[in-house]
C-alpha cells in the first residue's frame, strides 16, 4: 500500500473481548480439485470507506503464511484474516484482538510452533504472536518496536527468520522518495532493532521499463516502490518489491539477490518475476512468496479492480519456481482460468493449468431486465471486471442466461459481483452473504440444476465453481437467490471447459523490434482464425520466456512491449487459445 494509507491513527490498541466469528463452507460442499483467480474468499467491506460513503470489497497486499502444514491468509484492512488446509477454501477468522486502525499490507512469519504478526505504521506499535491462530487468540509479543524517523516506516514490512544464521530480520518501504529499507532483530529484546536500519533498493525506471509508471508504463509520475518479501533458495537471498504502482495494468513484483540477508543485493536482469498485465485480473504486484506442503513455491499478487474508487483491489496466486540457473519466475500463463491444486512436487511449470477454456468470451445474453443500456446483460462475458450488468432489483428469481452458441463441456464457472451503489461498510451484517442457482440446457427450454448454495450463508464476491461432473451445454442460466447490494450486479460470469473443437493454428510470421528506447519492444504477427487470444511470451534466453501479456483477438495484432530492461536481450514467442484448446508454441525470435 501506498503512503495514502498512513491515515492519522486516532487511537492505540483495541483488546476487544468478543468471540472469534468463523465463516465455514456449507458441510456438504464437495472438495475441489482446482482453483481460480482472483481467490474465492469473503473480501470484506470496512470502515475507511464510511466517510466517503462509498461501499465495495476490496482485499490488497496477501501474505501467505505455511504454519504447522496449513495455510494463514492475511491482507490490507480486513478486520482479521483466513484459514486454509488445501488453498482453495479458506475460513474467516475474527481474532480476539486487532489493532483498531486495523491492519494495512501486514507482515507476518512462522517458526517452530509461534505465527508472528505486524502492521504497517509509521508510529510505535507491537508485534503479536499466536500458537493458536485456528482459534483467532492472538497476544502481544512486543508492545512497541522503537520509533524511526519520521516518513522511514515501518510501512509494507516483511518479517524473515534465517533457519542457518539463527537470525531475525524485518525489510519495509513504501514511497516513491524512499528505498526498501531493512534492518537485523534482536531475539533477545523482543524482536527489537538490533543496530541500524540500512537502505537497499531504489526504483530506476530510466533503465528498468517495468518500473514506469502508468498503464502499460506510459505516465512520468515518478513510480512507487513497495511491498518487501525475502525468500531464501539454495544459498541466496531474494529481496522481492512491488513497482510501480497498484492502480494499473503493470503492478508486478522484482527481485534483488545477494548471498546476506542485509546485502548487498543486485539486481536481477530478468525481472520482473511476477507480471500479468493483460487478461481478466491485471496486476500482480506486492505480495509474498511462501512454499507449500508439497514443496512448490506460489507467489502472490495484488490485481486492479477500480470500479468505485481507484485502489479497489482483489488478490491472485500464481505457481513460482527457480530454474537451474536460480533465476525466480511467477508463471503467469493462464492465470485466471482454472488451475489445479497440488497434489505432489511440480516438474513442469504449467503442470497445473487444467486446459479447461474460456467458452463464454463475447457470447450473447438474455435477462429478467437491466438497469440502463449502459449496464447492459452483454458486459458480463466481456473479460473486463471494470464494466457490469446491474438488474433492475436484487430479488430472488432475477437472472441471465448466455448462449455458448454450440454445444461444450463445461467443467466450471466463476461469477464476479459489482458493489454497484451499494450501502455496506460491514461485512458483519446478516445480510452479507451470496446465494445462486445456475442451469444448464441443450436447447434453452429444458435445464437442468448443476449448482444450488442455496443452503448456506458465505459471502463470496469471486464465487468460483468446480462442477463434480462436467456438463454438456449449450446454454448456462445464473438466477440470484441472494445479494446484499440493493441491486444485483455481475461484471462477468466465466464459463470454462472444452468447445470440442480442433485447437487454433500457431500464429505465423512473428516479428520483435526493439525501440530506439531498449525498454520498449514491437511485436506483429498474423491473426489466426477461429482464436479467441494470444499469448506473447517473452524472456532472456530461448527456454526462459517466463513472461506473457495475454490479448483478445478482437485487438489489434500488434502489442508494444514497454517492460524491458536496458542492456538485456531478449526472445519472443507467440500462442494463440480459442475454446477448444492452445496453439503450438511459434519460432522463437530474439536475441535483441
Amino acid at each position: 500500500m501506498k503512503k495514502y494509507l498512513a491515515i492519522l491513527f486516532i487511537s492505540c490498541l483495541g483488546a476487544t473481548a468478543q468471540l472469534p466469528q468463523f465463516n465455514i463452507p456449507a458441510a456438504n460442499a464437495t472438495q475441489k480439485k482446482t482453483y481460480c483467480n482472483p481467490m474465492d474468499i469473503n473480501y470484506q467491506y470496512n470502515w475507511e470507506q464510511v466517510n466517503d460513503k462509498i461501499s465495495y470489497r476490496s482485499g490488497a497486499d496477501p501474505v501467505v503464511i505455511n504454519h504447522n502444514g496449513e495455510y494463514y491468509l492475511f491482507h490490507t484492512i480486513q478486520g482479521g484474516y483466513w484459514h486454509s488446509k488445501d488453498l482453495s477454501d479458506w475460513r474467516y477468522i475474527k481474532p480476539s484482538r486487532w489493532p483498531m486502525e486495523d491492519m494495512c499490507a501486514p507482515a507476518a512469519w512462522s517458526k517452530d510452533d509461534t505465527l508472528f504478526l505486524f502492521q504497517s505504521t509509521f508510529q510505535q506499535r507491537p508485534i503479536f504472536y499466536t500458537t493458536e491462530p485456528k482459534t483467532g487468540k492472538l497476544e502481544f509479543y512486543n508492545r512497541w518496536l522503537p520509533q524511526l524517523p519520521k516518513d522511514v516506516g515501518p510501512w509494507d514490512p516483511a518479517l524473515f527468520y534465517d533457519e542457518d544464521l539463527k537470525e531475525w530480520y524485518m525489510y519495509w518501504g513504501s514511497s516513491n522518495t524512499y528505498p526498501l529499507f531493512g534492518a537485523q532483530l534482536d531475539k533477545d529484546k523482543k524482536l527489537t532493532y538490533k543496530g541500524d536500519y540500512k537502505p537497499f533498493i531504489y526504483l530506476d525506471p530510466v533503465n528498468h521499463g517495468w518500473e514506469r509508471f502508468g498503464q502499460d508504463h506510459k505516465s512520468d509520475i515518478t513510480p512507487f516502490t513497495e511491498g518487501a518479501w525475502m525468500t531464501k533458495h539454495n544459498g541466496k537471498y531474494y529481496l522481492q518489491y512491488g513497482a510501480p504502482g497498484t492502480e494499473y495494468n503493470v503492478y508486478a513484483n522484482g527481485t534483488y539477490v545477494g548471498d546476506h540477508p542485509l546485502g548487498p543485493f543486485k539486481y536481477a536482469p530478468y525481472n520482473p518475476i511476477s507480471y500479468k498485465p493483460g487478461g481478466f485480473m491485471q496486476g500482480m504486484g506486492h505480495g509474498c512468496t511462501f512454499k507449500d506442503n508439497y514443496g512448490n513455491y506460489w507467489n502472490m499478487g495484488t490485481p486492479w479492480i477500480a470500479v468505485n474508487w481507484n485502489f479497489e483491489r482483489r488478490i491472485e496466486m500464481v505457481p513460482t519456481a527457480f530454474d537451474k540457473d536460480g533465476q525466480m519466475f511467477a508463471n503467469t500463463r493462464f492465470a485466471d482460468f482454472p488451475h489445479k491444486l497440488p497434489t505432489k512436487k511440480l516438474t513442469d511449470k504449467d503442470e497445473l493449468f487444467t486446459g479447461w477454456m474460456l467458452l463464454s468470451y463475447k457470447k450473447p445474453t438474455m435477462t429478467s431486465s437491466q438497469k440502463e443500456d449502459k449496464f447492459s446483460s452483454n458486459l458480463v462475458t466481456d473479460e473486463n471486471p471494470r464494466t457490469f450488468w446491474v438488474a433492475n432489483t436484487n430479488i430472488a428469481k432475477e437472472w441471465l442466461t448466455i448462449d455458448l452458441e454450440k454445444a461444450c463441456t463445461v467443467n466450471a464457472l466463476q461469477i464476479n459481483y459489482t458493489d454497484y451503489k451499494s450501502d455496506i461498510y460491514d461485512s458483519s451484517l446478516p445480510k452479507v452473504f451470496i446465494q445462486y442457482r445456475i442451469y444448464s440446457s441443450l436447447d434453452g427450454k429444458n435445464w437442468t440444476k448443476i449448482e444450488d448454495n442455496s443452503n448456506e450463508k458465505r459471502d463470496r464476491p469471486n464465487a468460483y465453481i468446480e462442477l463434480p461432473k462436467a456438463v454438456k451445454a449449450r446454454y448456462i442460466k445464473f438466477e440470484n437467490v441472494h445479494v446484499p447490494m440493493p441491486n444485483l450486479a455481475v461484471s462477468d460470469i466465466r464459463v470454462f471447459g472444452n468447445g470440442g473443437g480442433s485447437a487454433p493454428e500457431t500464429p505465423k510470421n512473428l516479428e520483435a523490434k526493439r525501440d530506439k528506447d531498449e525498454r520498449n519492444a514491437f511485436i506483429k504477427w498474423e491473426k489466426v482464425p477461429g482464436a479467441v487470444g494470444y499469448n506473447i511470451l517473452w524472456g532472456i534466453a530461448p527456454d526462459k520466456l517466463y513472461q506473457t501479456y495475454q490479448i483478445w483477438a478482437d485487438e489489434p495484432s500488434e502489442k508494444e512491449i514497454r517492460a524491458l530492461n536496458v542492456g538485456v536481450k531478449y526472445y519472443f514467442a507467440i500462442e494463440s487459445f480459442n475454446e477448444n484448446g492452445v496453439s503450438k508454441v511459434s519460432e522463437v525470435k530474439g536475441g535483441i
